[in-house]
């Protein structure tokens, strides 16, 4: 499994090298400032070490004793400064049985993934309000492409897991449920109720559920 998993991060890293969304580099390496200020990017910063290229992060699952019974955990330029202008990044997500990874896009990147154990069901909706949706399970891919709302449920007996990939260094991520209903300051409830045909009292029951926690 482990030679599986090796080959598709090589294979996907092969890929990005012609597709990446993110622009073209300039220099050897870009290791990120975090400290700066971000403008489409981040700055270089001058000495650099093997640690800049390197998180351990992924190795282990994810706590999944919440709300949704997912948790994503990035691997992104805010955790590996090496990424800075390189177009690429990870993530593992892992999921409780009957977890969710809700409808949300990623503005910014293509993202494929990769099933380390368990099965899912998965799906995109396309701008023609089609779903492209099947199940999906140990060893097997799926492609949700840039802008498109996408979601993942395990609704299996057992914990699912996969490894994603994006084309991009930092490709963002907007849950629907919350851009909509949990945003600050807060969408109008008159904006809802209309884009929903709901009540206020069902659009504010929404909000108070998924209010952050204080």
């Amino acid at each position: 499994m482990k030679a599986v998993v090796a080959l598709f991060v090589f294979s996907f890293g092969f890929f990005l090298a012609s597709v990446t969304a993110d622009p073209d580099l300039l220099q050897d390496v870009c290791v990120a400032d975090l400290s700066s200020v971000k403008v489409n990017g981040f700055a270089c910063k001058e000495n650099i070490t093997a640690d800049d290229f390197f998180f351990a992060g992924l190795a282990k699952p994810g706590l999944t004793n919440n709300t949704l019974g997912s948790l994503v955990t990035a691997a992104n330029v805010q955790k590996i400064p090496g990424l800075n202008t390189l177009g690429v990044s990870l993530s593992r997500i892992d999921y409780a049985p009957g977890g969710l990874n809700p409808p949300h896009t990623h503005p910014r990147a293509t993202e494929i993934v990769f099933v380390l154990k368990g099965q899912l069901d998965v799906g995109f909706i396309t701008t023609a309000n089609v779903l492209v949706s099947r199940n999906i399970k140990k060893g097997e891919i799926f492609v949700f492409p840039r802008g498109l709302v996408h979601f993942q449920k395990n609704n299996g007996k057992v914990p699912a897991a996969v490894i994603a990939g994006f084309n991009s260094q930092l490709p963002g991520t907007q849950a629907i449920a919350a851009t909509l209903f949990a945003a600050t300051p807060p969408v109008p409830d008159h904006v809802l109720t209309k884009a929903f045909q709901v009540g206020t009292k069902e659009i504010e029951k929404i909000k108070s559920r998924l209010a952050p926690k204080k």
